[in-house]
């Protein structure tokens, strides 16, 4: 799957007491933002990140964001800011996504890293504050992820927030408040809210197994059973790698000498880690309002005129297909006149040879009288 786009958060230093922006990246300025965003070398096959607008778009300048280029990649790449902290005040987290590849298997979250991080060496395991986004692999996972590092321990949220999985572009916030309450919207509107130590398991439990209860034993732990009657999707394998099936035994392959053979494996043509993805609007605020100011400003504005031109290119895409299968037929249709004009001629070749040969042995028969 696809590494997040990460930032960089340190939880020291100063609150801020008017409402602050501290971060905010639009790639608004061409090629500038390469002098921002670090990418990690921690492995030589990160993919890259590209400056695009993509295949559609509201606005071609406005909507340009940091695209993955690269099929079947990781990617790690990030920015810094100067370190704060949010003691007292809200913290917003807000960026938008955009699969316009209709993506199989890939991350669209970012995170918020110590101010320690060394980014030319960041990678997947790298400690982080805050992960939030979405993710999407295959049709099991369509989550938006909201995790906390408490005490040195990744602590997921215990509700599931479905995100989107269409082509177009979303907004994401995360909003934490001082009163330990959060909310998570998608395009500015709420789709999941509550308390930190609710939906978190940050504290201990109020309750505990009771250590001298006996299970019984006829006592069945099973709440659910596999359906004898199912059976797996064709599509529900497709790894990176498969066994080479044109692969064969060498001829001089001694098991006892060389252990049990096994083919070589290569690239799976159904494995589908497509890129595509498009970040962008990245903003990290203390102000609620303002975020969603900036959301109806960003993506508010383009998301229409963007979704009108996807359905143009929809509709042209339709009619070339429509016009390529009606060229095909008539094609089709062509060929089997040409070879039922072609059986005829045959038909006719052959009677013509028949009665030529019965025209010859008659002749025959009447000289031999």
């Amino acid at each position: 799957m696809l590494l997040p786009v990460p930032l960089l958060l340190g939880l020291v230093g100063l609150a801020a007491a008017e409402p602050t922006i501290y971060f905010k990246e639009q790639f608004l300025d061409g090629d500038g933002w390469t002098d921002r965003w670090i990418e990690s070398k921690h492995k030589p096959d990160f993919g890259r990140f590209v400056l695009s607008s993509g295949k559609f778009y509201g606005d071609q300048e406005k909507d340009k964001g940091l695209q993955t280029s690269q099929d079947a990649r990781f990617y790690a790449l990030s920015a810094r800011f100067e370190p704060f902290s949010n003691k007292g005040q809200t913290l917003v987290v807000q960026f938008t996504v955009k699969h316009e590849q209709n993506i199989d298997c890939g991350g669209g979250y970012v995170k918020l890293f110590p101010d320690g991080l060394d980014q030319t060496d960041m990678h997947g395991d790298s400690e982080y504050n805050i992960m939030f986004g979405p993710d999407i692999c295959g049709p099991g996972t369509k989550k938006v992820h909201v995790i906390f590092n408490y005490k040195g321990k990744n602590v997921l949220i215990n509700k599931d927030i479905r995100c989107k999985d269409d082509e177009f572009t979303h907004l994401y916030t995360l909003i934490v408040r001082p009163d330990n309450t959060y909310e998570v919207k998608i395009d500015n509107s709420q789709v999941e809210s509550g308390s930190l130590e609710d939906d978190w398991d940050f504290l201990p439990p109020k309750k505990i197994k009771d250590p001298d209860a006996v299970k019984p034993e006829d006592w069945d732990e099973r709440a659910k059973i596999d359906d004898p009657t199912d059976s797996k999707p064709e599509d529900w394998d497709k790894p990176e790698h498969i066994p080479d099936p044109d692969a064969k035994k060498p001829e001089d392959w001694d098991e006892e000498m060389d252990g049990e053979w096994e083919p070589p494996v290569i690239q799976n043509p159904e494995y589908k880690v497509k890129s595509g993805t498009i970040f962008d609007n990245f903003l990290i605020t203390n102000d609620e309002a303002y975020a969603e100011e900036f959301g109806n400003e960003t993506w508010g504005v383009t998301k229409a005129a963007e979704k009108q031109m996807k359905d143009k290119q929809d509709e042209e895409q339709r009619l070339k297909e429509e016009e390529e299968e009606k060229k095909r037929k008539e094609e089709e249709e062509v060929d089997k006149e040409d070879e039922e004009d072609k059986d005829e001629d045959e038909e006719e070749e052959d009677e013509k040879e028949e009665e030529e040969e019965e025209d010859a042995a008659a002749g025959q028969a009447k000289d031999e009288l």
